[in-house]
């Protein structure tokens, strides 16, 4: 029996459920091992060697490989494990976080300071406000992206 998950309907937003800690449980185990500097010099040596040692969905590994961290979210990564990945590359948190919206650090460090996304317009998929997936990615960096799409 499916639980009933209210939450789905939250725009631009990844609930860490048990489903989804089920889905990225090797996904998430390999972030770990990043925290030993052996396994980050052998990731780093040949990634997907490395990556190719977990049980992982393909999915999963196309998503570490590309640096997809919203993606890596999608296949059940739970943020906190995936900063190992954003360590491993020598990226702050900050920078982490910005990628995800498509805004440059300078950007997503502004809006932060200036109390984050509005919830106007974001508390249902379907509204007008900037979280929603017609309006992503936001920033500078995302723009550039879908225009070289």
């Amino acid at each position: 029996m499916a639980l009933n998950k209210p939450y789905l309907d939250i725009p631009g937003t990844i609930i860490f459920d048990a489903e989804q800690s089920r889905k990225g449980y090797w996904l998430n185990q390999f972030c770990m091992s990043l925290m030993k500097a052996d396994n980050r010099e052998r990731f780093k040596a040949n990634e997907r060697a490395y990556l190719d040692e977990w049980p992982m969905s393909e999915d999963q590994k196309q998503a570490v490989l590309a640096r997809d961290l919203n993606w890596c979210m999608r296949t059940g990564g739970n943020i906190y494990f995936l900063a190992k990945i954003g360590a491993t590359d020598g990226k702050s948190f900050q920078q982490m976080a910005g990628s995800m919206t498509g805004m440059t650090e300078e950007e997503y460090r502004e809006m932060m300071v200036r109390g984050g996304r509005s919830v106007e317009g974001n508390r249902k998929v379907g509204e007008g406000g900037d979280a929603q997936v017609h309006r992503q990615p936001q920033g500078k960096a995302g723009m550039a992206a879908q225009k070289g799409q």
